[in-house]
């Protein structure tokens, strides 16, 4: 498909700042919601050619492609725009994540002189009298009466 070379030039330079390229799937659509000057049908068929050539890995969801940048993609399209081995995709950059100021200063919830009140203050050591000895498997005798069933009167 002819497209002008700027308009290529242009998706090649989102598509490494971000490092990632969104797009609806509608061919008819005029323009690119973030390419004012590209078409929808430009940006799509120039990401199937670089799927093609492994330099980006396609996921469709929801009727819309979602392409990352591989590693080999990174090194193409740095030699491309002819950009310095210093610039890298917004998407690898890793930022320090900060924790809000409500969740690490927010005082206790729970108060805890209300569960003191369920918790035992002595358990007896050598006597078991808290627990039954005669719950459960194998604590009373077996006992089988005959009689129900299938074939009896």
């Amino acid at each position: 498909m002819f497209m002008p070379k700027q308009h290529r030039i242009a998706i090649y330079k989102l598509l490494f700042a971000e490092g990632v390229m969104v797009v609806e799937k509608n061919r008819n659509r005029a323009m690119h919601s973030e390419l004012k000057l590209v078409s929808n049908l430009h940006v799509i068929n120039t990401m199937k050619s670089l799927v093609s050539r492994q330099f980006v890995k396609e996921c469709y969801c929801w009727n819309h492609h979602y392409w990352t940048l591989t590693n080999e993609g990174i090194i193409y399209l740095r030699g491309l725009l002819h950009l310095p081995a210093q610039l890298v995709p917004s998407t690898l950059i890793n930022r320090p994540r900060t924790v809000p100021d409500a969740v690490s200063k927010r005082p206790s919830q729970r108060p805890t002189e209300d569960r003191e009140v369920y918790r035992r203050l002595e358990r007896p050591a050598a006597s078991t009298s808290y627990k039954r000895d005669d719950a459960g498997v194998g604590s009373n005798d077996l006992v089988f009466r005959g009689g129900f069933g299938r074939g009896k009167v």
